[in-house]
């Protein structure tokens, strides 16, 4: 019975001291440290969000499939967060630099209605690294375009970033309804 007793506790404590969230994680993943461009021609680094909870994706404008509904989904989300009085960032990744200079991430934000007050657009940056980085932090694909195509291969989710700059969860970018998800995820976490 005192074994019992010392194994529940060992295993509370294990427990508590992994993560402490008041949500289920999906990811423990520590951020690179960065610094890119923004739509507005500024530079946004990881220092930045410190502190900040931020949701990330990776899009790119001329993208004619999955980043519709994603970058869709995202301005509901921006939408949402606003209602709902939550206070968390907005980011971006283009996986395609070398089209998505900073003013075409600009128009493309504004036509999704973007306030570029909490969502950053990102891009200054080689294919590569932005490949690294997606990969390394957020264990999400980017891949060059197949031959004769200008379409990267890149994964759909959403992820939630704490204030110290680890991934702890991801979503689907593409399903609507993860949206009530992350909102629930950010009022549990703020």
């Amino acid at each position: 019975m005192r074994f019992l007793k010392f194994s529940t506790l060992g295993l509370f404590l294990l427990l508590a001291a992994c993560g402490g969230y008041p949500i289920d994680t999906t990811m423990s993943e520590q951020v690179v440290d960065f610094e890119f461009t923004t739509q507005d021609n500024e530079t946004l680094s990881l220092g930045d969000l410190e502190g900040e909870w931020w949701i990330a994706d990776f899009i790119f404008t001329n993208c004619t499939t999955v980043c519709l509904p994603m970058t869709h989904n995202m301005s509901v989300l921006q939408s949402r967060l606003e209602e709902e009085n939550l206070d968390a960032q907005l980011v971006s990744f283009s996986v395609d630099p070398d089209y998505d200079t900073p003013e075409v991430l600009k128009e493309y934000g504004e036509s999704y209605d973007a306030d570029f007050s909490n969502w950053t657009f990102l891009t200054g940056y080689e294919f590569e690294t932005i490949k690294e980085l997606s990969i390394k932090s957020f264990k999400n694909l980017v891949a060059e375009p197949p031959e004769g195509s200008d379409q990267v291969t890149h994964g759909t989710s959403f992820f939630l970033v704490s204030p110290e700059g680890e991934v702890i969860k991801n979503y689907s970018g593409v399903d609507s309804s993860q949206l009530d998800s992350i909102v629930s995820d950010l009022k549990k976490v703020n």
